[in-house]
């Protein structure tokens, strides 16, 4: 987009930074749909005029030039709802980022490229696709008394995904609203999901534990929106692609406050040095024989011989042939 829309910006003029803006919110679910249409082998579908944000994010996703898309009202209800819900969170770490970049002033569209950099971190944006993978391997509701012991034994690979957050010292005021969501999916299409009652059982016993209540382990919004997306037909791979579509809003509305705040002091996080303290130095005298470097016999000037000696530091001799 920096590249396609090459005016001169100009950060002063208000109706400018506004016009950026609204391009974010409004390209960001094609350039998504693209993503997932390139990886698939499929031609581009291109938005169409008189659907809702969510219905022409799904069309575009799942339309063919053989085969219109009908949008589940269901499917667009989930999709309107989770972008709302992954919208903004304060100061996470892809929103510093785009929020340091535009300190700069950087182009509003680079830094929201690297708020997506950021998010492609698992430790950022991958924890909902962490979840199923999570559910998958404990499998059935009898393995999880198992599962919960080699959690709290730090079993070596086994970890307690979607609870927890570096905020929120209970439960997740956005994981409420996100379990209510896919129970409402599920309970609208019909379809009784095995990892959905995995999940909740999970969820009980957890919270039921004092080893995870006296951590703070609560539930997060990561824990259900996977198999919210993965319900409507979002595959996995394109799970972090989604949390970055409904956080651009979040990116932008931040760049739109920090620019038009008038304080564009460039960002400079301070570091507090706790390395090593002052040491001495040995005088040159007492710091022992230096550890000598390998030395190539030169040939004369003029000539090129086709052997080197090489003498290294422990003394032995190697020949090596080079091309005339």
């Amino acid at each position: 987009m920096a590249s396609f829309y090459q005016e001169r910006f100009d950060w002063t003029d208000e109706s400018i930074r506004k016009a950026c803006a609204t391009r974010v919110v409004a390209k960001m679910p094609t350039l998504a749909a693209m993503a997932y249409k390139t990886h698939k082998g499929q031609p581009f579908v291109y938005p169409k005029a008189g659907v809702s944000y969510a219905e022409n994010f799904l069309r575009m996703m799942f339309a063919t030039p053989m085969r219109e898309y009908e949008a589940n009202p269901i499917h667009v209800r989930a999709i309107d709802r989770f972008l709302t819900i992954h919208a903004d969170h304060e100061q996470n770490a892809s929103t510093s980022t785009v929020r340091i970049a535009g300190s700069s002033q950087a182009n509003p569209f680079v830094c929201i490229a690297a708020g997506v950099a950021c998010l492609w971190g698992p430790a950022h944006g991958g924890a909902n696709e962490a979840v199923l993978k999570m559910l998958d391997s404990i499998g059935t509701k009898e393995n999880i008394p198992q599962f919960i012991a080699d959690v709290k034994a730090k079993k070596a690979g086994v970890r307690l995904m979607g609870f927890g957050h570096r905020v929120y010292k209970n439960y997740d005021p956005r994981a409420v609203f996100m379990r209510e969501l896919c129970h409402e999916v599920f309970r609208d299409l019909r379809v009784v999901n095995p990892k959905l009652e995995l999940a909740m059982e999970l969820e009980k016993v957890a919270l039921s534990d004092e080893y995870f209540v006296k951590r703070s382990l609560y539930p997060n919004v990561d824990f259900y929106s996977g198999l919210v997306l993965q319900a409507v037909g979002i595959p996995v791979e394109m799970f972090t692609v989604m949390f970055a579509l409904g956080r651009s809003l979040g990116w932008i509305t931040h760049w739109l406050e920090m620019v038009g705040s008038g304080q564009m002091r460039i960002g400079r996080p301070r570091q507090l040095y706790t390395g090593i303290a002052e040491r001495s130095v040995p005088a040159p005298s007492k710091r022992g024989k230096p550890i000598a470097s390998p030395i190539m016999d030169l040939p004369e000037a003029g000539k090129r011989p086709s052997v080197f000696n090489i003498t290294s530091p422990s003394g032995t001799y190697r020949r090596t042939t080079v091309a005339p």
